[in-house]
């Protein structure tokens, strides 16, 4: 017996009447994603680039964002993860998420460490 494919996105907030209005919905929201990240890098709103949270820039935490959004939707719509289990969804989901996380405080901290040593001259600005 074939299983029915939820024909809805955003939790349900939009609904589609067959498989290809949902994947072309799924692809156009991936669209506008991508166009704001397109359109941010090309920009660089001095606003984002000028404040810094957690020693990142802000710009650079929407991307981190906006990416994470992407990499959710691609694995929840395109690779059917909304019909699996929750535990495998879980699985698979927050793994990354808690991997990313940890990445992104190594690199911080990582970077901060780097540039102090550079800042102190212990070492000079060679490249």
């Amino acid at each position: 017996m074939a299983h029915a494919h939820k024909l809805e996105i955003f939790r349900g907030l939009i609904k589609f009447k067959s498989n290809t209005q949902k994947i072309w919905g799924v692809l156009v929201f991936l669209t506008i994603v991508t166009a704001v990240e397109v359109g941010l890098g090309i920009t660089k709103p001095d606003a984002l680039t000028a404040s810094t949270f957690l020693g990142m820039k802000l710009l650079n935490w929407i991307f981190i964002i906006l990416t994470l959004v992407k990499a959710y939707y691609i694995a929840w719509d395109f690779m059917h993860l909304r019909d699996e289990k929750s535990s495998l969804r879980r699985a698979i989901v927050w793994t990354p998420i808690f991997l990313v996380a940890y990445l992104i405080f190594i690199l911080l901290f990582e970077a901060d460490y780097i540039y102090n040593v550079f800042k102190d001259g212990y070492v000079t600005w060679n490249f």
